[in-house]
């Protein structure tokens, strides 16, 4: 990645369009458009996720750019919160993998899988298992806000340091997107509630999704059944719901179990 990159003058003016179009990005749609349009113009790529993580290294957020309708098995095992690729690739290159980094499948099928220069090609077989050969990522260093991962998949053409220049260029707007698209998606949820969904009313819909009764969640918490039972219907009409199952349908539908909540009492 230290070799010097000159850029041409077509390819100034794809980064300086790339640019200005991301400046006004807010939302998901709009990112999506850009990543498969301006972005496309400078690194040509098949399906982008983006991750988002807290202050604490939590991840928060995952999007999954693409612009052709795409397996839903395929996306899972790319973009999963658990254990999705690109997750595992940011966790990769954060214990000491120099970013930006790339993938080239043609330089690793010609050298030995653990060269110096090619830090993913553990990952090569996956890749290509997923007909993703070529890949190119870059992420922010931990910041106290929280900080952002952009891995690329599926390049038509094998990666070379001058597209991971054009990554690093960009990321700094790509970080500063997603932070905004994050931020306009809580504000969205939040707006959907007459208010907040307190600390202690998220404890009791967890231990609720984890199927405990009234008695059990008392007991876990500290506090009597009936406590928990008066919490519970306050919750109820926060989120206009009869009863548990809907409760429980309506905190996911509002992305409620994703937020990093406080840390929950455990069951004995």
């Amino acid at each position: 990645m230290e070799q010097l990159v000159i850029l041409s003058k077509l390819e100034q003016e794809y980064l300086l369009h790339a640019i200005e179009a991301v400046l006004p990005v807010r939302q998901a749609r709009q990112l999506c458009l850009w990543t498969q349009g301006q972005l496309q113009a400078l690194l040509p790529h098949s399906i982008m996720v983006c991750l988002q993580f807290g202050a604490q290294d939590e991840l928060q957020h995952v999007e999954c750019m693409h612009s052709t309708v795409l397996d839903a098995g395929l996306l899972a095992r790319l973009g999963d919160k658990a254990d999705g690729l690109a997750l595992r690739l940011a966790r990769h290159c954060r214990d000491g993998v120099r970013l930006p980094a790339l993938l080239d499948a043609g330089a690793t099928a010609s050298g030995p899988l653990d060269a110096p220069h090619q830090p993913l090609a553990p990952f090569l077989g996956e890749l290509r298992a997923l007909g993703l050969d070529n890949l190119l990522l870059h992420g922010t260093e931990r910041l106290p806000g929280g900080s952002t991962f952009f891995v690329l998949f599926g390049l038509p053409h094998r990666p070379r340091p001058r597209h991971a220049y054009f990554l690093e260029l960009l990321l700094p707007h790509l970080h500063l997107a997603l932070q905004r698209v994050g931020q306009q998606q809580r504000q969205a949820r939040a707006g959907a509630l007459a208010r907040p969904v307190s600390a202690r009313e998220m404890e009791i819909l967890h231990w609720v999704r984890e199927g405990k009764s009234n008695e059990e969640i008392g007991l876990i918490l500290g506090i009597s059944g009936l406590t928990v039972k008066n919490h519970l219907q306050r919750t109820y009409r926060l989120l206009g719901v009869s009863n548990r199952a809907h409760a429980i349908a309506r905190g996911m539908a509002l992305h409620l179990f994703e937020q990093a909540p406080a840390p929950l009492a455990r069951a004995a």
